[in-house]
């Protein structure tokens, strides 16, 4: 299991909202799919990392800052003598790597993320200076896709290709390695100076009102919003998924706090965005559950 383990990042949670409650432009939609893409790749890497047996700490997406600059780290592995970091691709398709460039096969220029690791590196290394860690620091380019092929592939560059994928984890497996209280007490400091909203975050989430936004429960599976209510439970009549109500109330107020986060959470606006339960006493109920409730009747609301 990973000492910090992956969630899905702030923005990614906004648009995924967003994405079956808000119209999005094609433009905004196809950065969603972006951001999808990308977690999907690093869900998959972890899935990799977590098989690990040796002796290491795994820390998956640090954001971190070293002199008023900004990185992040995809995923991280701690061992004995050597911090590794991983930059995660989930591309797809043919690329071609020409002049110190990758490609895509119709000619488009991507962002390299060889030079990403480098600058990566190039702050790390100086945050661990400052904080005194005396680790050596390898990093490499992960591609994760089966799909993704390059033409003209380096042969003398970090890049980790899918086939590769096995072979890296049996190098992992079988780097020597004890830990000692020195290196928790890296990763904890590390994990400490992990900003938790991402400092590229929101750049491209398109802006929203309360009052734009498509209320009901929808379908916690298919994302439908052809859903049914019958004795306690939400059920979809797109897919058929069955889930409890106070389940799906509960994940209403999830989503109103992720896209409101300075709103008030009380009976009214959870009643509103619930939309298909026709009962404020019901909603009232499961709030007084499972959050403290605050102030007395009309002035009352949840944390």
């Amino acid at each position: 299991m990973a000492y910090k383990p992956r969630t899905a990042p702030e923005d990614l949670k906004v648009l995924r909202i967003l994405n079956n409650r808000l119209a999005l432009t094609a433009e905004q939609h196809k950065y969603y799919l972006y951001k999808e893409k990308g977690f999907e790749g690093e869900v998959r890497f972890d899935l990799l990392t977590e098989q690990l047996q040796s002796d290491c700490l795994i820390l998956n997406d640090l954001y971190l800052e070293v002199n008023n600059t900004s990185f992040q780290l995809d995923s991280s592995i701690i061992f004995q003598h050597i911090f590794y970091f991983f930059e995660i691709k989930n591309l797809e398709g043919d690329y071609c790597y020409r002049e110190e460039r990758f490609e895509t096969n119709f000619g488009k220029i991507i962002k390299n993320p060889l030079d990403q690791i480098k600058r990566s590196s190039s702050l790390l290394l100086q945050l661990f200076q400052k904080l005194g860690f005396s680790q050596s620091i390898e990093a490499y380019v992960v591609f994760v896709n089966p799909e993704f092929f390059l033409y003209q592939a380096p042969m003398d560059k970090p890049i980790i290709y899918p086939p590769q994928l096995k072979a890296l984890m049996k190098k992992l497996d079988n780097t020597p390695s004890k830990l000692t209280n020195r290196h928790k007490q890296m990763a904890d400091k590390l994990i400490s100076l992990h900003q938790v909203q991402s400092p590229y975050s929101n750049a491209k989430i398109p802006t929203y009102e309360y009052n734009q936004i498509r209320k009901d429960i929808t379908c916690s599976v298919c994302h439908s919003f052809s859903c049914s209510i019958a004795r306690g439970n939400v059920i979809c009549v797109d897919c058929g998924h069955v889930e409890s109500v106070e389940s799906a109330v509960l994940r209403c107020v999830e989503e109103i706090r992720i896209l409101f986060p300075n709103m008030r959470i009380t009976t009214n606006v959870v009643f509103e965005w619930c939309g298909i339960i026709d009962s404020k006493k019901v909603v009232r109920r499961i709030l007084k559950k499972n959050f403290k409730s605050i102030g007395e009747r009309n002035l009352r609301y949840f944390e």
